[in-house]
């Protein structure tokens, strides 16, 4: 879900993202990114094996900071990927849900 957007800042020059926190997490990880105009993006959570097992967000967002929170309560405790594609950025990280 994503839960916020700060428009009162400067338009980033370049995307970025952060890694999710807390990692390693017990239900909910946060990840923030920012965006350096309007882009369509993906992003997808991964099981071990590649399978996409989440896909958080999909569609046009405005240029900014951006916050999503993911809730993985209903899964089991191991390691899981989340994808971020934007435009022609792309970046996996790593996550562990310790339960």
């Amino acid at each position: 879900m994503v839960t916020g957007i700060n428009p009162d800042n400067a338009e980033p020059e370049a995307f970025s993202i952060s890694p999710n926190y807390p990692n390693p997490f017990n239900a909910l990880t946060t990840i923030d990114y920012r965006l350096p105009k309007t882009l369509s993006v993906k992003i997808g959570i991964f099981d071990i094996l590649g399978n996409r097992i989440d896909l958080i967000s999909d569609g046009r967002q405005e240029a900014g900071e951006h916050r999503i929170i993911w809730n993985a309560a209903d899964l089991s405790s191991g390691v899981y990927y989340y994808k971020i594609q934007a435009g022609d950025f792309a970046k996996t990280g790593k996550m562990l849900l310790q339960k």
